[in-house]
């Protein structure tokens, strides 16, 4: 197993795991979401994790920062698909609290490591 750079983020830690855990629950969608939800689901979950990893080996702190943008669009997306997956009762009202509280702090992170690339540029 190797150890790349990106996985030492604590924001690409917590990002993998909504992955991980998307696509544990998107298990038991129906069959006739495979192709709708689950794989919109698993794509946005996807994107949040892989515009990290590519912002973090940007040269530049602009190009950096656009990746977090892009994160954190995913990540509202996704919001938005554990909302409708609740309210097509996919999932109970608990997971879905849980995920977009996940969402939500992995937001949080993008935003403070934003910061701080700002910041470090000043």
């Amino acid at each position: 197993m190797y150890m790349e750079e990106f996985k030492k983020l604590k924001v690409w830690l917590k990002a993998h795991k909504l992955v991980l855990e998307v696509y544990k629950i998107t298990k038991d969608f129906p069959k006739d979401e495979l192709y709708c939800l689950v794989s919109q689901m698993r794509r946005a979950a996807i994107s949040v994790v892989a515009n990290i990893v590519e912002g973090s080996k940007r040269v530049s702190n602009k190009d950096r920062l656009h990746f977090h943008v892009m994160a954190n669009a995913s990540l509202e997306e996704l919001k938005y698909y554990f909302l409708l997956s609740y309210e097509l009762k996919y999932i109970n009202k608990e997971k879905g609290e849980e995920l977009t509280n996940q969402a939500r702090e992995v937001g949080r992170m993008l935003t403070g490591l934003s910061k701080s690339i700002k910041n470090n540029n000043a």
